[in-house]
């Protein structure tokens, strides 16, 4: 339990002893109290809505309940300096300051896993995000998803849940065997033959760099080779080429994967066609002409889905029903897919799959990451400078960095639009909220160095005189400090990294706030190690929530 739950048990315990003290009710017919944080701060620290709760059990008015809590409420044990009635019947409750120090001593002794919570109690969760045919550069959707998915993952592992990210590769179907053609064509040029390019080929300088790359490597002997040899040996190349550079990339922009998952390994090991079997054997699949459909609208589909068409060849929806069966069988809790904005009409036919075979649809959760437009100097960008094409992950991370776009794309709902300011996210000025959040800091540390300099040395917490600290600015920031943990858990349970985004940017602005109203190294040593310790957590907070979402927390600027 955090400083915070203890605070508000202690209160909730001693307002229960007052209640049965005062003869309201007995002991076993107290109902759950409930502890808020008023939304205007005049109204006092917290409050509850106890007497109004019990009413119709004490059939008094909740007023007079009210009253008789606070005349048997025990005060200093609930860190209570004032009690008032409001309303109907509420009671607000205006707090002794040094509740909250504890927060300092939690955040200092944690260090970097303060924040983190035993919420999702070792829960198996899998997210599978990104998930790029292996074809082409990462672009803007691919970004935003990756950026989203990686923090919350981050997210959580923090709050206690036992997390797998994985990647699936869309190594099989026309694509792939597109891009093999496409390299076969570009390395004949490469010879000097004449070589058509494919219908729907790649045509991106990537794939003439790996022609040119075999054909200084390897002459003409590949086309010594039989022609489906031949296409298995520019399939595979032009697969490991692809996905080398799409895991640097996203090893540049801080996204690591547990498991890369092959498509190509479902039709190897049997497990399209095992799954065909299992979907046979519900009685769920039937025949009509000459394709082979799956019965989905009793689960909630639209229409019934055509699995293998009457040309033999499977539809997209078969390996996919495979791959989920295999994701339902590795015993998840939970399974996560973040999938971009064109996918939102695919997700009844997977999920009514999955309950035609018998698991639970609730199981698998699909987020979807909406479209990002890119603007600079006011205008939409549409195409690279660098190359005239599509923007890609790595045009942006040489344009603005990491920072500015993981901050940028996970600080809204996945599922709304995006619109990202290129020039704001490269700005030194508080409308940047990436400089605002990493520039409260980066001045913390510059503080230090202050401190340094004049020879003061931060004290264990248990040392400092921390009832010092009296001014509201610093209240603030001690009680917004303790609200981490909860925080993170609720954005795990949201699946809403977003929110973290949100607390690191008012934990940054309560900061700047107080930086303008006090000094924090004054003449006076106890008051300035006091704040120096308040500090030392705060900047401790921040580095957490901004590393749960893929953001550095720079010593200067």
């Amino acid at each position: 339990m955090n400083v915070l739950e203890q605070a508000h048990e202690t209160l909730r315990a001693a307002i229960a002893d007052a209640i049965v003290q005062a003869g309201i009710v007995a002991r076993e017919d107290v109902p759950a109290i409930v502890i808020e944080v008023p939304r205007d701060k005049a109204h006092g620290d917290l409050a509850t809505n106890a007497a109004m709760q019990l009413t119709r059990i004490a059939k008094k008015n909740p007023r007079e309940i009210a009253t008789a809590i606070i005349e048997h409420l025990d005060k200093s044990r609930a860190f209570v300096q004032a009690a008032e009635i409001a309303g109907p019947g509420f009671i607000n409750f205006r707090m002794d300051k040094s509740y909250l120090h504890p927060v300092i001593a939690s955040v200092r002794g944690q260090g970097a896993s303060f924040g983190s919570t035993d919420a999702g109690r070792g829960r198996k969760v899998q997210v599978e995000f990104v998930s790029a045919n292996p074809t082409g550069s990462l672009h803007l959707g691919h970004a935003r998803g990756a950026a989203v998915g990686d923090a919350l993952c981050n997210v959580l592992a923090f709050a206690g849940y036992d997390v797998t990210r994985e990647y699936y590769i869309n190594d099989a179907g026309n694509q792939v065997a597109n891009l093999a053609k496409s390299i076969e064509a570009r390395y004949r040029q490469a010879l000097g033959q004449e070589a058509e390019m494919p219908e729907d080929g790649y045509y991106g300088e990537d794939i003439v760099g790996f022609a040119k790359e075999l054909a200084e490597r390897e002459g003409e002997r590949l086309l010594q080779q039989p022609d489906e040899e031949r296409f298995q040996y520019f399939r595979n190349y032009g697969l490991e080429k692809e996905l080398d550079k799409i895991k640097r990339d996203l090893a540049r922009f801080g996204v690591q994967f547990d498991s890369w998952y092959s498509e190509t390994s479902l039709y190897r090991t049997g497990k399209v066609e095992g799954a065909l079997d299992t979907l046979r054997a519900t009685g769920h699949v039937f025949e009509q002409d000459g394709a082979v459909w799956l019965s989905t609208t009793p689960f909630g589909d639209d229409k019934d889905r055509v699995l293998v068409k009457n040309d033999g060849s499977y539809t997209y929806l078969t390996p996919d029903i495979a791959y989920h069966m295999d994701k339902y069988g590795r015993g998840y809790d939970q399974m996560i897919n973040i999938w971009g904005a064109d996918h939102h009409g695919y997700i009844p036919r997977v999920k009514a799959a999955m309950a035609a075979l018998g698991n639970d649809p609730d199981k698998l959760t699909v987020l979807i990451a909406q479209m990002v437009s890119l603007f600079q100097n006011g205008e939409k960008v549409k195409m690279s400078k660098r190359t005239g094409k599509a923007i890609t992950i790595e045009d942006l991370m040489d344009e603005v960095g990491v920072d500015a776009i993981r901050y940028f794309f996970t600080m809204r709902s996945m599922d709304s639009h995006l619109d990202f300011d290129m020039d704001l996210a490269v700005s030194t000025s508080n409308e940047n909220p990436v400089f605002y959040v990493q520039y409260a800091h980066a001045r913390i540390c510059s503080i230090f160095r202050q401190a340094e300099e004049q020879g003061i040395v931060l004290l264990p917490a248990e040392e400092a005189k921390l009832d010092r600290l009296n001014a509201e600015h610093e209240y603030d920031l001690l009680r917004k400090m303790g609200e981490l943990p909860a925080a993170v858990a609720e954005a795990a349970a949201a699946y809403a990294p977003h929110h973290i985004i949100r607390y690191v940017y008012e934990l940054a602005a309560l900061f700047h706030s107080y930086y303008r109203a006090e000094r924090v190294i004054t003449e006076d040593a106890e008051q300035s190690q006091a704040r120096l310790q308040l500090l030392d957590a705060l900047r401790h907070t921040l580095a957490n929530g901004l590393r749960l979402v893929g953001v550095s927390a720079p010593d200067r600027m």
